[in-house]
């Protein structure tokens, strides 16, 4: 017959989170939006990480279309005129894709606080 494993009570005061590292395959802009994200939310579920990698690898791409972007200018030459850049459209779109996943984590909301004096009790 197996033993069952010990309960102990632990000292909630005592004990910190441990935050898990980001992916390896993010960039620094990635790394910091999940080191960001996990060091106010606890997300433990591998869906959830799952999203969030995601959301960090989309940031990375933000990250480097705007570099290109400013690199080559809003406004591209064409045979047929001035353009805007090609990856504008992308970059828009990733950053949709950023909010509308944060949202959808429910990591855009932000507990309402009291405002005025604190009751007396």
């Amino acid at each position: 017959m197996t033993k069952k494993p010990r309960l102990t009570l632990v000292d909630p005061q005592q004990t910190a989170v441990v935050l898990l590292a980001p992916p390896a395959n993010l960039n620094k802009t990635g790394r910091d939006l999940w080191q960001s994200v996990m060091s106010e939310y606890d997300i433990r579920d591998s869906g959830g990480q799952q999203m969030l990698q995601q959301i960090c690898e989309a940031a990375d791409r933000v990250h480097e279309f705007g570099t290109i972007i400013s690199r080559d200018g809003p406004v591209v030459r064409t045979k047929a005129g001035p353009k805007d850049h090609p990856l504008i459209k992308h970059e828009l779109a990733a950053r949709s894709f950023i909010v509308r996943s944060l949202h959808r984590l429910g990591l855009d909301v932000e507990p309402i606080r009291a405002v005025g004096r604190p009751t007396q009790s």
